[in-house]
């Protein structure tokens, strides 16, 4: 959004990599105990049932609808003068330190509904990155909400639930999303979802009462933090053991077990606050690891492209 040529590498049509593979652009819709049926009509039968549904999300679905998306995005941020992100999490204060550092002109106010950025990282890390944000004229505002219906077309101040007001020309909407499993409610795996909507895996990532179906990622109820790293993890594990179901021999399955939690927020080019087991650093050490290229790199040469298609 702040680098849209940035998106052209970021952004990887699935079958550039699963050259054996067969994709299905439609949202499944039902499960039965052998196959998925699809919203497009598609009926797909399987052996091996993987779900990795994650969180809803209604960007666009083709390569370049995104791009444009992302261009439309950059361009909206250019043509404003004060640019309003709700959201603390790691998507708001990622969003907002690229804006703070590539448009230092420009008015950038982050307003989160939580007593502290980043809650899902230690105090140490959310308030590092507080006081980075500052330093970059970023004003930040805590423990309120804001109506995004109180702007209209020519009137561009908005109100949060403190009584404070805020003048921007734009805004960006950077909250969590909610898991992607409500539609598991009329399929066989009605029973499998916790409280949460999460689903429930036991410590092969299988769905617990179902030997055959596996889930990874932020759709696991597993208590760990949600990142992408931690769900190539997961995928990782689910790989050997269906490899080991479909052979004839007695190889024992994989476990899974949460590990050391790590995370790295990029702040702006250079920089970033990393926390580690035992330290929590922030700057452009950190930022060597994340901020480059933000693991692009990595997971292109992961799948086997080097060139942009």
């Amino acid at each position: 959004m702040v680098e849209p040529k940035f998106a052209e590498r970021t952004v990887i049509n699935h079958k550039s990599y699963l050259k054996q593979g067969h994709v299905v652009t439609s949202p499944a819709i039902n499960i039965t105990y052998s196959d998925v049926m699809t919203e497009d009509g598609s009926v797909i039968g399987y052996d091996y049932l993987v779900i990795a549904t994650s969180h809803n999300d209604l960007f666009p679905k083709t390569r370049q609808e995104k791009l444009s998306h992302y261009q439309a995005e950059y361009e909206k941020i250019k043509s404003s003068g004060s640019v309003l992100i709700v959201g603390g999490g790691p998507s708001g204060v990622e969003l907002a330190a690229e804006i703070a550092v590539d448009f230092p002109e420009k008015k950038v106010t982050l307003v989160h509904k939580g007593p502290r950025l980043l809650e899902f990282v230690g105090k140490k890390a959310a308030d590092k990155s507080f006081d980075w944000l500052e330093s970059k004229k970023l004003e930040v505002i805590l423990n309120q909400s804001v109506d995004l219906s109180s702007a209209s077309d020519g009137n561009k101040t908005y109100w949060t639930s403190g009584g404070e007001t805020i003048h921007a020309d734009c805004h960006f909407l950077c909250v969590g999303k909610p898991l992607s499993s409500h539609w598991f409610n009329g399929t066989v795996l009605k029973d499998s979802l916790d409280g949460k909507g999460r689903v429930m895996v036991d410590e092969y990532l299988q769905i617990r009462g179902r030997s055959n179906v596996f889930a990874i990622g932020d759709i696991t109820n597993i208590q760990e933090m949600k990142q992408g790293y931690i769900a190539e993890s997961h995928a990782n594990v689910v790989v050997k053991n269906i490899k080991v179901m479909m052979s004839s021999g007695k190889k024992k399955m994989s476990t899974y077990k949460p590990g050391s939690e790590m995370a790295i927020v990029s702040l702006g080019r250079k920089d970033s606050v990393a926390q580690f087991l035992f330290m929590t650093v922030i700057g452009c050490l950190p930022g060597l690891i994340k901020s480059k290229d933000l693991f692009v790199g990595k997971t292109r040469k992961s799948r086997g492209i080097i060139s942009v298609e």
